[in-house]
């Protein structure tokens, strides 16, 4: 990473007051600026994520993040699997031209990852040693949004790194270069994570550790998110696949599908089911209904396949309320 941009180091603040009915749907006494519109010369302009005009935002997890981005506080998002955590910090930041990056908390990203780590290099011929910011230094000191994805997933050591940057002034001490970082004004820090730092409780999260209390501790605000109502679920499926609605049977074939995937998730929580269907999974559904028309053999090839054998049984029954039909075996 290089070091920041004298362009846009000090003086790059939000300065364009948006409108959250006009943005975002809904009315709001929060005021919130963003970017101006960015340019190509804009060093930073390829971070601002591209605008989804048919996404649908949930008022009150979206005016926690716009809290974040408005108020410099640290919000943490948490919800099931496919309900949009990361896309609904994306697309504020898109409707804000606030520039985002997403660093995905796997197993593989370790502290140099995130702080940065020395790296051999030619310099005039000459092989030398030179010290490589890492993602969380480099963004640090940038008009940055942040967002750690999956931080129940993350390993203790990087976790740790994290929490330094949770404090109320969140300086960050690069102890291999004997310096103190202090965050750029418009610098934000979100993350998304399935659970709350409890650790695996409903046995679909295989991976997730127990998370610090004291880091949870530091996030201002914990929004939850769930899955949509129907009707508005029917609005982004149609919105990403709109042939599908113009279908003779569009209408009530989307309404099916929707209610299918309510009904697994009914049957999850009850504990009927293990494998649930997101949101991501009925659009997959949809699209497939495109390639091979028949809503069955789509439904099979987009989630039935994925589900233990013990389980179709129960499915199939999903299907057949939904649909008036028997799932062919």
């Amino acid at each position: 990473m290089t070091s920041p941009d004298s362009s846009i180091a000090a003086d790059a603040a939000p300065t364009e007051p948006v409108s959250t009915a006009e943005a975002f749907g809904f009315a709001s006494n929060l005021k919130v600026s963003g970017f101006a519109e960015p340019s190509g010369e804009d060093p930073m302009s390829d971070l601002v994520p591209e605008v989804d005009p048919a996404y649908h935002f949930e008022p009150g997890v979206t005016g926690a993040i716009l809290a974040g981005f408005a108020h410099n506080r640290r919000v943490l998002v948490q919800g099931m699997h496919g309900t949009g955590k990361s896309t609904h910090i994306e697309q504020v930041a898109a409707r804000l031209n606030w520039p985002m990056i997403r660093v995905n908390l796997d197993g593989h990203i370790t502290r140099m990852d995130l702080v940065g780590r020395d790296a051999i290099v030619l310099r005039d011929g000459q092989q030398v040693t030179e010290f490589r910011e890492g993602t969380l230094p480099w963004a640090i000191q940038r008009p940055v949004a942040l967002v750690f994805d999956e931080l129940d997933a993350g390993r203790p050591d990087v976790m740790f790194v994290i929490q330094r940057v949770l404090e109320r002034d969140g300086r960050f001490t690069l102890l291999d270069r004997n310096r103190v970082l202090t965050p750029h004004r418009s610098f934000r820090l979100f993350a998304t994570a399935n659970t709350v730092g409890l650790g695996n409780l409903s046995g679909l999260y295989h991976g997730t550790q127990l998370l610090n209390q004291a880091q949870v501790d530091r996030w201002d605000m914990v929004a939850k998110l769930d899955y949509l109502a129907a009707d508005d679920e029917i609005g982004v499926v149609s919105a990403r696949v709109p042939t599908l609605r113009a279908r003779p049977d569009g209408d009530s074939l989307l309404a099916a599908m929707v209610a299918v995937a309510d009904m697994t998730r009914q049957g999850f929580a009850a504990g009927d089911l293990s494998t649930v269907m997101s949101p991501r999974t009925v659009i997959s559904w949809a699209e497939n209904v495109e390639i091979f028309t028949d809503p069955a053999k789509a439904f099979r090839l987009s989630f039935l396949n994925k589900c233990d054998d013990a389980e179709v049984s129960i499915i199939a029954e999903y299907y057949q309320r939904a649909f008036g039909e028997e799932l062919d075996s």
